[in-house]
């Protein structure tokens, strides 16, 4: 099993979907909530977005999921 502990982008990616996280609710006490749903959305997709490509079983599988 790999150690995302120690890895720089998985941190960096957690931190900010945290962040999101938080500035949704902030605009969801303010009524934006289309905005608030969009911005959690593509906000806390990034960290997704990385893990599933440092889960990929090799190069090749890497790139073409990536398209």
């Amino acid at each position: 099993m790999r150690n995302d502990k120690n890895n720089l982008i998985v941190k960096l990616t957690f931190d900010f979907a945290i962040k999101i996280i938080a500035f949704s609710e902030q605009l969801r006490q303010l009524k934006k909530n289309e905005m608030a749903t969009q911005l959690f959305k593509s906000g806390t997709s990034i960290g997704a977005n990385i893990r599933e490509a440092q889960n990929a079983e090799s190069k090749a599988d890497l790139f073409i999921n990536s398209k």
